[in-house]
């Protein structure tokens, strides 16, 4: 093989794990927001936010629990799992019943004092929380391409995290009540199924899910206050594969990142931040619902 179609191929297998890297990001966050959506049908506006807030757990508990990084690893993660329960019962449980656009605000919100509060407790400095586990981000060679040891952990939890949400929705007593009261929750309410503790649970796993993604891009890069961002560009991968659809926030968060990486590649990589934001469009223009999205009926003036 010549040593240009070697560096090609090469080239390729980089893209190749750029997009799957950058899609199982995209999915890991659209998660929490499809789930939200698809048992309260409110978008969580703010989740961004509590993804950097599970970040500054990891970091936090890394420096509580040092020597231990797995301990640190546990808490960090129960405590993206408690925060997104007392969310719901301190402030959405008051939502419960009010306007779609209340809801939406109230997040919005959210999202705005959490970030002031993160500054004020952590400040704007960027942090390493890696460094503080005492692990080491090590490059891992695949094929003739490369990815980093963090990014292999992100595919993987991306995986278990949708085969375990998967196998809880199905076959689960309590992942079926989750699906009955997303479906009807009138009728899941009259059969009996307490609608308050299935929306705290929603809101738990949500941000469990997005305090998880936020650890990761903290070990794999750094901490800071920009990480918001990508909790933004998040959100139409979401929307383009169907935010009340848990399938399609996988396959549009792939679909998104495909198209991002491709055109940072081969064109400028000054699209990173337009690509998310274009194929929305494209994509509200063709078919609003997104592609595994539920069809609605909608008012038109």
């Amino acid at each position: 093989m010549s040593p240009q179609v070697a560096g090609q191929v090469e080239l390729l297998g980089q893209v190749l794990i750029s997009g799957v890297l950058l899609g199982g990001l995209y999915a890991l966050i659209g998660l929490g927001m499809s789930l939200i959506m698809g048992v309260m049908k409110i978008i969580n506006l703010a989740h961004g936010e509590l993804m950097m807030l599970g970040a500054y757990g990891l970091f936090t508990t890394a420096s509580l629990f040092a020597g231990h990084p797995l301990v640190a690893i546990a808490t960090s993660a129960l405590l993206a799992l408690v925060v997104g329960v007392l969310v719901y019962v301190l402030l959405m449980r008051r939502m419960s019943g009010e306007a779609v656009l209340a809801a939406v605000l109230t997040t919005i919100a959210l999202g705005i004092l959490l970030r002031g509060a993160m500054v004020l407790v952590w400040t704007a400095q960027e942090q390493h929380p890696l460094r503080a586990l005492g692990f080491a981000n090590q490059s891992i060679g695949v094929g003739e391409a490369r990815i980093s040891a963090v990014g292999l952990a992100l595919v993987a939890a991306t995986a278990c995290v949708y085969t375990g949400l998967y196998a809880f929705m199905r076959y689960t007593a309590w992942g079926m009540r989750m699906r009955a009261v997303g479906q009807n929750p009138l009728l899941a309410a009259q059969r009996g199924i307490g609608l308050h503790g299935i929306y705290a649970l929603a809101w738990g796993l949500a941000t469990f899910t997005a305090g998880l993604a936020g650890m990761l891009i903290a070990c794999d890069a750094a901490l800071d206050q920009t990480m918001a961002i990508i909790g933004l560009k998040a959100f139409p991968a979401a929307l383009v594969g169907g935010l009340d659809s848990l399938l399609g926030a996988l396959v549009g968060s792939l679909v998104v990142a495909g198209i991002e990486v491709l055109l940072i590649h081969y064109v400028d990589p000054l699209l990173s931040d337009v690509v998310p934001f274009f194929v929305l469009l494209a994509m509200l223009a063709v078919r609003p619902w997104g592609l595994f999205g539920t069809r609605e009926e909608l008012d038109r003036v």
